[in-house]
């Protein structure tokens, strides 16, 4: 049986204009994506990624503007009977410099990526003047930064 999976992500751009991407071991595959993912039953899609960004970034952060919700089909990469639909929302937080990151990506010890039925994943920070849409793996993902990158609103 076919399903939607709905799923939510942040922009989050800091005070040094860089993007805070996620990079992931997933399932034998390298993804680097925005932070957030799948909305809990009961839960509205604002609460969903300050849930998210609390548990991926132990980050407290608002979230703002509604920024880009997906407007054509796409199947979801890893579960092929589910239709992806993604919501992007602006996020602002104070105390990003708190944020562990890496500088590289897919910056993993051996032993996080030797199950490949396994998932790792740490955080990233990318200068938007270093930014494409190329930076990101899923589809949906590209067409965001694409329209981030069009509209220069930070």
């Amino acid at each position: 049986m076919a399903l939607f999976n709905v799923r939510v992500y942040g922009i989050l751009i800091d005070e040094q204009d860089r993007l805070l991407v996620s990079d992931e071991f997933i399932r034998g595959n390298y993804i680097t994506k925005l932070p957030g993912g799948g909305l809990e039953i009961g839960e509205g899609t604002r609460d969903g990624l300050a849930r998210e960004f609390m548990e991926e970034a132990n980050l407290e952060v608002k979230v703002g503007e509604h920024f880009y919700t997906t407007d054509f089909f796409q199947i979801s990469a890893f579960n092929h009977t589910d239709q992806i639909i993604s919501i992007y929302y602006y996020v602002h937080a104070h105390d990003t410099d708190k944020v562990l990151t890496k500088e590289k990506a897919f910056d993993f010890l051996p032993e996080q990526i030797a199950d490949v039925k396994g998932t790792a994943e740490h955080l990233r920070w990318v200068s938007i003047n270093e930014l494409s849409e190329e930076v990101m793996t899923l589809p949906i993902d590209k067409v965001a930064i694409k329209m981030l990158l069009n509209k220069k609103r930070f």
